[in-house]
């Protein structure tokens, strides 16, 4: 079994809103950061499942999903120049 698929793929979610430390358990395994009106998590998504139960947990809460990437990529880095 390839080691990198097993431990998943780093992901960087940006919620609206700042949530408090209690909310920390109900995505076990994610950093948390708060940043200018914002809530950072950053850690390892396993698999679909995973990341869909990320998801499905804001959904829940209520709370406004503003981005969703890799955390391993920027931004543009998928991009190709044009030739």
């Amino acid at each position: 079994m390839n080691s990198d698929r097993a431990r998943g793929r780093r992901y960087r979610l940006v919620l609206g809103g700042e949530l408090g430390e209690p909310f920390g358990f109900l995505f076990e395994g994610m950093k948390m950061d708060r940043v200018a009106g914002t809530t950072v998590l950053t850690g390892s998504v396993i698999d679909q499942a995973h990341l869909h139960g990320l998801l499905q947990r804001t959904q829940e809460l209520g709370l406004e999903l503003i981005s969703i990437q890799p955390a391993d990529e920027r931004p543009n880095e998928t991009e190709r120049p044009a030739c």
